[in-house]
C-alpha cells in the first residue's frame, strides 16, 4: 500500500458536507470578497494564536511582504533571517526591497541561531525575521530580548507552527508581527491559497489592512503604494469550518511523532528535538541521517513517500547569488539540507499506515547502516 507524504483529500472527504454547506453559503450571499467569513476568521485565528488582531491576506509569502512593508522595512534595509527555509522568507525581504542577511541554524531545532543574531546586525538591520520550521517555535523570547536591544522589528515567519506554543503562549503572543499560511498541506490548510499577518500592534494592523487593499484609506483614496491581496470569502469559510478540528489534528500529529520517536529511539538517526517550553505542532516530523538520499529512494521502492524540506539552503540559490554568499558560510544549514527527511506525519495517518511507515524506516536504516 502506498503512503503518502501528506493527504489534504482526506480532510476534505471527511469534512465534505460541512465544507459544501459554508461554500454554497457563500455563493448564495454573493459576497465573494472581504465579507463576514474573512471577518470571522481575522477574529477566530488570532483567538487560536494569542494575537489581538489578523489581517487575512491571498498566501502565505503575501503575508510575510504585508508584515514586512506594515513594519517600515524597505529599501536600503536589511532583516536578518535564515538560509534554510522555504523560498518565500528570503523572496519576501527582497520583494519590499531589503537585503536578507543569513545566519546559521541551531542543529537541533533548525531554527535561526539567537546565539548567531547579534553579530549579524549593522546600522542599516530594521528586523529579524525567524522562522518556526517544522512546526516548532523558534527562540522567541530570546530574539524579542535581541530585538528590544538594538531597536528592531521582529517579524516571524510562523507558516508551519499554527498551534505551536513557546513559554505557555502562543506564536501570535510574540514579536512585531506573525505571518501564516493556508496553503493545502499546511496543519490549517485552504483549498487553494491563504494567508495571515498576526500582530498585537493596532497601528501595524491598520497598516496592514490598508496595503492588502492597494494601499488605501478610503474610497478611491490611497496612503501608500499597496498590494492586491485579499483572502477570498469561500477559502475563509472553508478554513473556518476546518479550524474548530486544528487541536485535534495536531494532537494526531504528536501522537504519530510520539509513536516514531519510539519506533526509532535506537536507530542510528537524529530524532526531532523539541526545545524546552515548546510545544512542536509537527507540521514535519524530520529525521536526519547521512544516506538520506539512499534512504528516501529504498523508502519509495517500499510505497513510503518522503520529502526532503529543503534539499538545498537559500544562500547558494541561483536567485539569490547577487547577496555574496557562497557554499561554506553556514556549514549547519549546509549540513542539514543534505541529512534531513520528512515522514508522513498527517492526521490521517492510520494505525496500519504508521506501522508500515516505522518498519520501511527501521529495515531500510539498519541495511544502510551495515
Amino acid at each position: 500500500m502506498a503512503i503518502p507524504m501528506a493527504n489534504p483529500k482526506a480532510q476534505i472527504d471527511a469534512l465534505k458536507t460541512e465544507i459544501a454547506s459554508a461554500i454554497e453559503s457563500v455563493l448564495e450571499s454573493g459576497q465573494f470578497i472581504l465579507g463576514p467569513n474573512v471577518s470571522a476568521l481575522e477574529e477566530e485565528i488570532p483567538a487560536v494564536c494569542e494575537s489581538r488582531f489578523g489581517i487575512a491576506v491571498n498566501s502565505g509569502t503575501d503575508a510575510i511582504v504585508v508584515a514586512l512593508a506594515a513594519a517600515g522595512v524597505g529599501p536600503g534595509d536589511e532583516v536578518v533571517t535564515t538560509p534554510f527555509t522555504f523560498v518565500a522568507t528570503t523572496e519576501a525581504i527582497m520583494i519590499v526591497g531589503a537585503k536578507p542577511v543569513y545566519v546559521d541554524i541551531d542543529p537541533l531545532d533548525y531554527n535561526l541561531d539567537p546565539n548567531l543574531v547579534e553579530q549579524a546586525i549593522t546600522e542599516r538591520t530594521k528586523a529579524i525575521l525567524p522562522v518556526h520550521l517544522y512546526g516548532q517555535c523558534a527562540q522567541m523570547e530570546r530574539l524579542e530580548q535581541i530585538a528590544k536591544k538594538y531597536g528592531l522589528m521582529l517579524v516571524a515567519d510562523g507558516a508551519q507552527a499554527i498551534g505551536a506554543r513557546h513559554k505557555g503562549k502562543g506564536i501570535g503572543a510574540f514579536g512585531d508581527a506573525t505571518t501564516l499560511s493556508f496553503y493545502p498541506t499546511k496543519n490549517l490548510g485552504a483549498c487553494g491559497d491563504g494567508g495571515m499577518v498576526l500582530t498585537n500592534d493596532p497601528n501595524l494592523c491598520e497598516r496592514a489592512k490598508s496595503l492588502r487593499f492597494h494601499g488605501q484609506d478610503g474610497a478611491y483614496s490611497y496612503q501608500y503604494v499597496g498590494y492586491c491581496s485579499r483572502l477570498d470569502e469561500i477559502q475563509a469559510a472553508i478554513l473556518r469550518v476546518k479550524l474548530s478540528y486544528l487541536d485535534a489534528w495536531n494532537a494526531a500529529r504528536s501522537a504519530n511523532a510520539a509513536y516514531y520517536m519510539e519506533a526509532f529511539q535506537d536507530l542510528p538517526l537524529q530524532l526531532p528535538v523539541t526545545k524546552a517550553d515548546n510545544y512542536h505542532t509537527y507540521h514535519q516530523f524530520t529525521i536526519r541521517f547521512p544516506k538520506r538520499d539512499e534512504l528516501k529512494a529504498r523508502l519509495a521502492e517500499m510505497g513510503v513517500g518522503s520529502a526532503v524540506f529543503y534539499p538545498s539552503p537559500l544562500h547558494v540559490q541561483k536567485a539569490y547569488a547577487r547577496l555574496g554568499y557562497k557554499e561554506g558560510d553556514f556549514p549547519e544549514a549546509e549540513k542539514a539540507a543534505r541529512e534531513v527527511l520528512s515522514l508522513p506525519v498527517f492526521p490521517e495517518l492510520t494505525t496500519s499506515q504508521r506501522e508500515q511507515v516505522a518498519e520501511a524506516v527501521r529495515k531500510c536504516v539498519q541495511e544502510l547502516s551495515d
